[in-house]
């Protein structure tokens, strides 16, 4: 049955019940629907907009779990659904649908599973379905058919499609070429492979497993002594391996593009959780491709090609929702994302349409791992099978080959059959019970292998790949019961992940999932003689039942012949008397243009460990050329990592094309000082191409042959990529092809995080500007961002002549970072050597250059200005200059004086025709206007405004704590601390919170023994909290907001009786204090923790925007007597922001708070919420109690800082250590 709830505002709940609801339990749904009220009546008249209803959404299953953990008992299924006026109302029709009326059949599909079929004829089958089987193909199966003297069933057949698509097992990758004739010596495998066989220096493990590893150095695990119970933090030291994955989801993100992205940053992140025997994803990269964006009329380099009747969402939309799905899985995930990019484009030209209409989403992402987890064992006879995650739906089936084939090519049901669900929630569970296993000492995992495409076929399959194996299909779990065997066992439903343990360790692992609320489920067993059977116990029928060699195939060498077309584009015209015009119109390409309206809705401080994000400078701009995260809390140790691409410059010479992508990426990386500097770098390469058409094949195989000679040249490695070769799209008027891309994503060890260059030009006066060319120095124009907006792609893009100088200018200037000589610095790339000297005063206030560039020998000035040859913008003292120049000369490096700071916003510049006097504000606003554009669609018109309008109205300033020096010792602190101090606190997490760690750290650093508390161990009874006197909850997204931020949280609390208990008798105690960040603000306000005495308690609320937000910002401690922060009062610090819901609602006077701290800027966005009073953070009246939204616990460092003052540059701890020092102290004194 199901019953509605009616919760005001048009909101409906129509929840679906197996009996009829306990009248006790009423209450407790009241509550958590926000005072809803139950509708009597089975029937609701009207029109309404909610979900499908053959598919549970993940918000439906955590507000299940929600009530599961309140006591509820009965309920399936909870959705929302919106009250509209009519049918004519505006919805997602790919995840939503228009309801005429709700009645008792809302969740009732009329179907019952389908019994497996036997395939008499595979041929037809594979056109109904959808399969992408070739000829060669289906002859195969047809043969096995012969040989097992039986008809494949529809599961055979289907896994058959799914294993061995071009998708899965990269068949053109593996191919053989014959281009013009002659057959190419060398599959574009091998020539990949060639790479780390010429550099396997540092591989740890390269093309066989879910990521590629490099050795790390030794750095210290901060984790529970044990994870199966509440248990006390501890330190140790291990030896780690580097993790590097980027992986592409475009297919998906071109249908449905919130989901499509979501779930390819999920899969990418599963990939790096699925390394050797367990692996930690540590932070994410994105990039998006699409066509022009047509966000506002007179953008007039977007009308050379008409616009397309689209065929799923416009441009502009998956721009939107696929940051927007990325940003989200990541934000609720716990992995901060500090890199990415964007580029737009389409052409047309000889008759050929090129444009990114099917789109480019690429997740990747850095981690790392234990060297003695990072090769998987082999599974033995008698292992166990288990699956970890969510439901079976009916998800993703066939998306594997879906996405192998041109999209529109099939029709849009099947296409349409490909759409992801995602649940980042479920998958933090599951990755918080994998990461037990590896900081374990022990690992019990033999094997582990993500759920992705292809589902349960290819994850299980590969799993026993050596072994063989038999799952019980009864055994697998599924939402939805009309699936059929073949969708139960190939659906692609998320976060899910396959493992292999001993029978032996099955109990303890399940006790650690099931204290994290990770589904456990043991599936099967591995069975030593390689035959491969899912089985139907019940039914009698196995939708599988053949060897491992039958369902892997023996499908011939793919053959791919073509014929070298040589590229005919027009070459780059312009009118040198337009170059205003033309910088305004590059600067708004979105390749170019301000990414603030990515960053500031993506975390950029999640797990306390970002040492560089996006954003710079005292303005916060998002400029960084790379992203570094720190390997441990120690702030030396880290990881780099960056993006080049080059798909224009491609479309013209591939091998400049390769060239440049991989130049890109490490004149990005460069700035952060590398272990072993250039040969410490390593690659991955994705490539997406519309393979298969005229010229193109001859194409790939040049850009492939061109990265792999670079790479090797330069003596760098591969070990990781991936490919998508079906880029195109068919409309019913002809094709549009995508550029064939390579998007190189770089990472690396870094030597000492506190070292990385930004660029952001410091404001000393005695300082030069060296410019460094990389290339071959001819300032070509073709492929460049210039090109574009004068409609023109052009003859001739740069290259590197010349890899010898490349890599030694590089490890020169690894040497100059070392050495604390190089003050600032940018990479010359999309915009050319104006868009750098300009971005490099953009995130500074009053400060501007004076350049002469007489000495270049461009063409003329657009040539000089905007090519995009590869090069660095170094700023450097003058009592350095000379001796810099000389390390230069000795190298042969190709370098020039060409300016200084001045005092004032001008961008100065001589040339040998001209001088030019550029108004930075003005410019820096034309840069930024492309993000004001974007963010109209996802903050409003107001707030898009606003932010626009005061983005350099609030710049940080400082004012620390008098006489505070961040060093260990005169805080009196000791980071190699190993014994217990007697002082106790615990972090208190829910399902869903990520910042657990982040916060327990800066209590031990403190010198509090800290102790990890989950909600199951308050529920149980097996933590009562009476042996702690601090307690802090945690931030994160608890049941991912589901109902409210933090109210499935404090329902746990409220409405079980030995959770409530703990907590009461805690607060009931005058000895302790707590502590409350983000998630564990808004529940001290749910739980009306800080101020009893109040009929209406504090609550958070939705922001003013309606959406994520994140920056980094100033707060103002004002005069106050709480224990962790009246010790900074005075103070004007900076601190991180990144929440959905932190809206101080404060219905009393302010003078009935006792406010702790408030936004220094009371205007959008310094001031990020709209909170009553700009209030960020309160405190209850004795002190004792403290809930802040901002996230000390994620700024305790300077490296984590988003820009630190120079004047205390020597600290190693920011002034927010104090807070944990005060607490410590406190307690201290009361024990």
């Amino acid at each position: 049955m199901i019953q509605f709830f009616d919760a005001g505002a048009g909101k409906i709940y129509a929840v679906g019940l197996n009996s009829q609801l306990d009248p006790k339990d009423l209450p407790k749904l009241e509550w958590l629907f926000g005072n809803a009220t139950l509708i009597t009546g089975e029937t609701l008249e009207g029109f309404f907009v909610g979900p499908r209803k053959e598919m549970i959404t993940p918000w439906s299953t955590n507000a299940v779990e929600i009530t599961q953990n309140m006591g509820v008992a009965g309920i399936l299924r909870i959705e929302e659904l919106e009250k509209v006026d009519s049918e004519n109302t505006a919805f997602d029709p790919m995840l939503q649908v228009l309801y005429k009326g709700l009645d008792q059949s809302l969740y009732t599909i009329e179907a019952t599973p389908e019994a497996v079929r036997h395939i008499d004829d595979i041929a037809t089958y594979n056109q109904e379905e959808g399969l992408a089987l070739n000829q060669e193909e289906i002859d195969y199966l047809n043969e096995v058919s012969d040989k097992l003297g039986r008809k494949l069933t529809d599961g055979e057949v289907f896994g058959f499609s799914q294993v061995n698509s071009e998708h899965c097992r990269h068949k053109i990758f593996n191919g053989v070429f014959i281009i013009d004739g002659q057959e190419m010596p060398h599959s574009l495998f091998k020539m990949i492979r060639k790479t780390s066989e010429e550099k396997p220096e540092g591989l740890v493990s390269a093309y066989k497993d879910n990521v590629a590893f490099t050795q790390g150095p030794v750095v210290e695990q901060f984790a529970p002594a044990t994870q199966d119970k509440s248990d006390w933090f501890e330190t140790s030291d291990f030896e780690s391996v580097i993790s590097l994955k980027a992986e592409t989801h475009n297919f998906p993100t071109t249908v449905e593009p919130f989901n499509g992205a979501a779930t390819g940053a999920g899969g990418e992140i599963r990939d790096r959780m699925a390394g050797g025997k367990g692996s930690m994803p540590l932070a994410g990269t994105a990039v998006y491709m699409t066509s022009y964006s047509r966000l506002e009329n007179g953008r007039d380099w977007e009308a050379n090609m008409p616009e397309r009747k689209w065929l799923y969402q416009t441009p502009m939309d998956i721009l939107i929702k696929a940051s927007n799905g990325a940003s989200d899985f990541g934000n609720k995930f716990g992995q901060p994302l500090i890199a990415g990019s964007v580029l737009t484009f389409e052409h047309e030209e000889g008759g050929k349409r090129h444009g990114f209409d099917k789109v480019i989403m690429l997740a990747g992402g850095i981690g790392y791992g234990k060297k003695q987890d990072a090769l998987k064992a082999t599974p033995e006879k008698g292992d166990k099978i288990v699956v970890m995650g969510g439901d079976n739906y009916r998800i993703g089936m066939g998306g594997s080959a879906v996405s192998s084939v041109d999209t529109g090519e099939f029709s849009s049901g099947i296409e349409l059959n490909a759409i992801q669900r995602s649940n980042p929630e479920m998958q933090k569970r599951v990755y918080n019970a994998v990461r037990a296993m590896t900081e374990s000492g022990k690992n019990p995992i033999v094997s582990i292998h993500d759920h992705g495409a292809g589902g349960h076929l290819n994850c299980l399959s590969e799993l026993v790949e050596e072994s063989g194996g038999t799952i019980d299909v009864k055994k697998l779990p599924v939402g939805d019961p009309t699936l059929s065997d073949k969708e139960i066992i190939g659906n692609e439903s998320q976060e899910r992940m396959g493992l292999v343990i001993k029978e032996k360790d099955i109990a303890y692992m399940e006790k650690v999932a099931t204290r994290e609320r990770a589904p456990f489920y043991v599936v099967g067993e591995t069975t030593g003689d390689m035959h491969f059977k899912f089985e139907n116990k019940v039914s009698g029928e196995n939708p599988i039942d053949w060897n491992l060699a039958h369902m892997f195939g023996s499908s011939p060498k793919t053959i791919l012949e073509d014929k070298t077309i040589d590229p005919n584009f027009s070459d780059v015209t312009y009118d040198i008397k337009k170059l205003q015009e033309y910088l305004n119109g590059v600067l708004q390409l979105e390749g170019v243009a301000c990414k603030d309206w990515l960053t500031n809705k993506v975390d950029r401080c999640v797990t306390g460990r970002v040492a560089k994000q996006q954003t710079a400078g005292p303005l916060q701009l998002p400029l960084n050329n790379v992203g570094v995260m720190a390997l441990d809390y120690r702030g030396e140790k880290g990881i780099a990592t960056s993006i080049g691409h080059a798909p224009v410059s491609a479309l013209l010479d591939p091998v400049a094309g390769s060239q440049l992508s991989i130049a890109e990426a490490l004149t990005n990386i460069i700035w952060a000082p590398i272990e072993n500097g250039l040969s410490g770098v390593s690659l991955s390469a994705n490539w997406m191409w519309p393979a298969k058409n005229e010229g193109e094949n001859a194409r790939l195989y040049k850009a492939v042959e061109a990265v792999s000679d670079f790479a090797c040249d330069l003596g760098i490695n591969i070990p990781t990529g991936k490919d998508s070769m079906s880029m195109t799209q068919k409309y019913k008027d002809g094709v549009v092809y995508a550029p064939g891309t390579v998007i190189i994503s770089a990472g690396a060890e870094v030597i000492d995080l506190k070292q990385v260059v930004e660029p952001v030009l410091q404001p000393n006066f005695e300082s030069t500007l060296l410019y460094v060319n990389l290339s071959d120095g001819e300032f070509k124009l073709g492929g460049s961002s210039f090109a574009q907006i004068v409609g023109k792609v052009g003859k001739a893009a740069p290259t590197v002549d010349d890899a010898d100088r490349f890599a030694n200018t590089f490890n020169m200037v690894q040497a100059l970072i070392r050495e604390g000589k190089i003050l600032a610095g940018h990479d010359v790339s999309a915009g050319g050597l104006i868009t750098a000297l300009l971005e490099m005063t953009f995130a500074q206030v009053d400060l501007g250059i004076a350049a002469n560039l007489k000495e270049i020998k461009g063409i003329d000035d657009i040539a000089t200005f905007f090519s995009e040859q590869p090069a660095l913008v170094l700023q450097v003292a003058n009592e350095d200059l000379e001796d810099i120049k000389t390390l230069f000369d000795d190298i042969d490096a190709s370098y020039l004086e060409i300016g200084s700071p001045i005092g004032e916003p001008i961008l100065s510049i001589q040339t040998t025709t001209q001088s030019y006097l550029l108004d930075i504000a003005s410019l820096r606003d034309t840069w930024y206007k492309t993000s004001y554009l974007l963010d109209q669609k996802q903050s409003g018109e107001a707030l898009a405004k606003e932010r626009f309008d005061n983005y350099k109205k609030q710049p940080l300033s400082f004012t620390f704590p008098k006489g505070f020096e961040g060093q260990y010792a005169a805080l009196g602190l000791d980071p190699d601390r190993k014994g217990k101090t007697g002082i106790k606190a615990a972090i208190i997490r829910e399902k869903g919170v990520n910042g657990d760690r982040e916060m327990a750290y800066a209590m031990h650093l403190a010198g509090f023994d800290v102790k990890d508390v989950h909600m199951t161990d308050l529920i149980s009874g097996a933590e009562d909290l009476s042996d702690v006197n601090f307690i802090a909850f945690v931030g994160g997204f608890s049941n991912s907001d589901v109902l409210g931020s933090a109210k499935g949280w404090a329902g746990a609390f409220l409405y079980n009786e030995k959770a409530k208990l703990a907590l009461d008798n805690f607060y009931a105690r005058e000895d302790t204090i707590s502590l409350g960040i983000c998630n564990g603000c808004q529940l001290m306000g749910e739980l009306g923790l800080l101020y009893p005495e109040h009929k209406v308690h504090p609550k958070l609320d939705h922001n003013i925007a309606h959406k994520f937000e994140s920056g980094f910002v100033n707060v103002t401690i004002p005069a106050n007597n709480s224990v962790m922060l009246s010790g900074l009062a005075g103070s004007r610090l900076g601190i991180w922001v990144a929440h959905g819901e932190g809206r101080f609602r404060l219905p009393e006077a302010e003078g009935e708070y006792h406010v702790i701290a408030k936004y220094s800027h009371e205007a959008y966005p310094a001031s990020p919420n709209g909170s009553d009073y700009h209030v960020a953070g309160l405190a209850s009246k004795d002190g004792r109690h403290l809930a802040i939204m901002p996230h000390f616990e994620r700024s305790v460092f300077p490296w984590n800082w988003g820009n630190y003052p120079a004047d205390q540059k020597a600290d190693v701890l920011s002034p927010w250590i104090k807070a944990f020092m005060a607490a410590k102290n406190w307690v201290a004194e009361r024990s």
